[in-house]
């Protein structure tokens, strides 16, 4: 019988290429959008007027917006999302999912609300064991959410730069809403800019 040569040298490798492209091939048709954003972190008002929040520092968010699909065509075909926003003081930090809807409003411009449920590592009450003065310290520097369960809604405006590149000025709450617990819900507000990469033209062209 003839002696067939080794198959293996080369093969292996290039179907690691193979399989690398593949699923490169898959990421960019299901995921639309990368976005990153810094937020201005528990925003407080008294009578109109900014305040000094109890917990410092922005968030930094980091964001990925997937295709819609048939199903979601009956509520308007929004688009799936996922996010996390992390607190550069090491305050509460937290990780969403949820549905966006986008809706061009005139050339180039683009308004986005979005309805979703986080999770976060911050406060949810007082702890036990504290005196008085301590317990008056700690609500007074920590926002008390709660509930480790969240709902987060926001609203964006964006603004086209080009065809892959965009840009949203927006604004986000999270809380419970005596929803998804009881008793405490401080919430968090937080507002900021968000930069769009699309791994595909402008959806609305």
């Amino acid at each position: 019988p003839v002696a067939r040569a080794p198959r293996t040298s080369g093969s292996v490798p290039g179907a690691v290429a193979m399989l690398a492209a593949g699923a490169t091939q898959a990421q960019a048709r299901a995921v639309d959008e990368m976005r990153l954003g810094v937020v201005y972190h528990n925003i407080h008002t008294d009578h109109g007027d900014l305040t000094d929040p109890k917990e410092d520092g922005p968030n930094v968010e980091l964001e990925f917006v997937f295709k819609s699909f048939q199903p979601l065509k009956l509520i308007g075909a929004p688009r799936p999302y996922v996010m996390a926003s992390a607190n550069t003081q090491g305050n509460t930090s937290f990780a969403a999912i949820g549905l966006a809807w986008r809706w061009e409003f005139a050339k180039g411009w683009a308004l986005e609300p979005t309805i979703g449920y986080a999770v976060h590592d911050g406060e949810k009450d007082i702890p036990l064991g504290l005196t008085s003065a301590q317990r008056t310290q700690f609500e007074s520097e920590h926002q008390l959410l709660g509930s480790r369960d969240l709902f987060r809604e926001s609203i964006a405006i964006e603004k086209e730069i080009s065809k892959r590149f965009a840009a949203q000025l927006y604004y986000e709450h999270l809380s419970h809403g005596q929803i998804l617990d009881h008793g405490r819900n401080q919430g968090l507000d937080e507002a900021g800019l968000k930069f769009v990469f699309r791994f595909s033209d402008d959806p609305s062209d």
